[in-house]
């Protein structure tokens, strides 16, 4: 027996307090993930872990055979498992290159949901877990003060204090070259906008969105949030920016937290039930939001609730593509390549239409990258719980990466900062930008205004 489910469906209410062979808590896996898997391993070489090891436990298809092994009773959910499941990138490349389409991403995260029960945290990384992902991330006045203080060593001189007398050696080194990658923090647009949360149209209106603004997107990258919205704006639309939004709660379904990750989704499904479109800029994110009804697949009311929320989902790029944008009329004249983030290229299906974005803009030399759609191992903050592989990952992505390019663009946050330290370890004078920046400073220089790329 597979299951000590009696007649119920994987889907019903009821599978969320029955067994499952030996998982035994809430929320259980589903089954009919692992079932069209016949182990004919055309995912392998897709696979960045199983690149990198060689090894079967850290290959797709190693994988779904110890999941459904737990399934079918024949192993213990024990600590055993957390190396292969949570070495895992979730990247989604195994399920692009499945012939059924299997969905190991998805399969993984319900894993890690029974993990994380079955072997809870301990330590310095239960302290992380509960100071960050559920302290300060779901909370967006205590990001803002995240965000002060950062700024605050950024422009007291702290920073440069801490980098001339040699203090960031006293860190791990992965957490060294984290800082020296970090971008300059603004003002989160959530901040800014506070008193006009609706920002007009230039010219005729044609539609209204909303954006989600982000934790970390609205802490480190305020400059793309506000590009996003002056490109929107420049193409007609009145942008809403949503007060009662949060963190959209991939970073803790990743680490197996799904009911943080489900308190977060709630939040949201009713801060954006009055808007048409949500609009995002970050491809984890976006990939989340529309995965939303798999977080209450048993719940009927909120998986029908998210469903809705999920429709109105659009990353920005698919969305000016899809709307009509206007092609820019300046140019920039530089030679760039672009980075297929994950979670856009295999998580939601998005390729072409980033492409035809940047390809719009006048001046713009845009070289192939080989394997564009290849991991470079950020997957959320898995540079930062699991760094030997995330760097040996991230090596294997510059080697793809044209040398004779200024720009590197792509359409995810994780996967800047990570593309930046790879560019800064291989002392290459590159640099790292958002399709929508792109966008945002032609209309700029078409509005006759001074652009420095």
């Amino acid at each position: 027996m597979m299951s000590t489910m009696t007649n119920e469906r994987a889907d019903s209410p009821a599978c969320a307090t029955a067994s499952l062979g030996n998982y035994r808590f809430g929320d259980l896996p589903d089954p009919s993930k692992w079932a069209d898997c016949v182990h004919c391993g055309m995912c392998l070489e897709s696979c960045p872990t199983y690149e990198q090891t060689g090894e079967e436990q850290h290959s797709p298809r190693g994988r779904v055979h110890l999941m459904k092994s737990v399934g079918e009773g024949k192993l213990e959910l024990t600590p055993d498992l957390l190396d292969p499941i949570f070495t895992c990138l979730d990247c989604r490349a195994c399920t692009t290159a499945c012939p059924a389409d299997v969905d190991v991403g998805g399969l993984i995260e319900q894993v890690r949901g029974q993990l994380r029960q079955a072997v809870p945290l301990a330590g310095w990384k239960a302290l992380v877990s509960d100071v960050f992902l559920k302290g300060i991330f779901p909370h967006p006045s205590r990001l803002d003060w995240l965000g002060r203080l950062l700024k605050l060593y950024q422009k007291s001189g702290l920073q440069t204090l801490a980098r001339k007398t040699g203090m960031l050696r006293m860190m791990p080194d992965h957490l060294a070259e984290m800082e020296a990658i970090l971008p300059s923090v603004g003002t989160p647009v959530r901040r800014k906008y506070k008193h006009q949360p609706l920002i007009k149209a230039k010219g005729e209106t044609k539609r209204t969105v909303a954006i989600l603004t982000g934790c970390v997107m609205d802490v480190m990258f305020s400059d793309i949030n506000e590009a996003t919205i002056r490109v929107l704006t420049h193409n007609g639309n009145d942008v809403v920016i949503v007060p009662n939004q949060t963190c959209c709660g991939a970073l803790h379904v990743h680490a197996g937290d799904r009911e943080t990750g489900r308190k977060l989704a709630k939040q949201n499904i009713e801060a954006f039930q009055d808007v048409d479109y949500i609009i995002v800029n970050a491809a984890g994110c976006g990939c989340m939001l529309k995965e939303y009804p798999e977080l209450f697949r048993n719940d009927p009311e909120w998986h029908e609730k998210a469903e809705r929320f999920a429709a109105k989902v659009e990353d920005v790029s698919k969305f000016l593509h899809d709307t009509g944008f206007k092609p820019p009329k300046a140019e920039l004249n530089v030679r760039l390549t672009y980075h297929d983030a994950c979670h856009l290229a295999h998580g939601q299906g998005i390729r072409k239409e980033p492409r035809a974005l940047i390809e719009s803009i006048p001046g713009v030399e845009m070289v192939a990258m080989p394997n564009a759609d290849r991991c470079c191992g950020s997957a959320g903050i898995y540079n930062l719980t699991h760094p030997e592989m995330a760097q040996a990952v991230l090596e294997s992505k510059m080697q793809n990466v044209p040398q004779d390019v200024e720009l590197i663009s792509m359409g995810n946050p994780g996967c800047m900062l990570q593309m930046a330290l790879g560019v800064m370890k291989h002392g290459r004078n590159q640099k790292i930008v958002h399709t929508v920046q792109l966008l945002d400073w032609a209309y700029q220089k078409e509005e006759g205004k001074d652009v420095r790329i």
